[in-house]
């Protein structure tokens, strides 16, 4: 569990880091995919891929320590 939360604090901390150096110039690839409404499919993915990534590493993390604790 507290290596979840680390995980977890980890995870938050990266994402504001990057809300924080958010740039000045307006990216327009951004700009036509937002007027497109693409960018919405390219969140949804992103996310996706990330929440299972998460949940992988937090069930192989306590696969482990299942398993670490029967050999003791």
């Amino acid at each position: 569990m507290k290596h979840l939360r680390k995980i977890s604090l980890l995870f938050s901390s990266v994402i504001l880091s990057l809300l924080a150096t958010a740039q000045d110039k307006p990216v327009e690839m951004a700009d036509s995919m937002r007027s497109n409404g693409r960018i919405y499919v390219v969140v949804a993915v992103v996310l996706t891929i990330l929440s299972g990534l998460i949940l992988y590493v937090a069930r192989l993390d306590k696969k482990i320590s299942r398993l670490e604790k029967d050999t003791n």
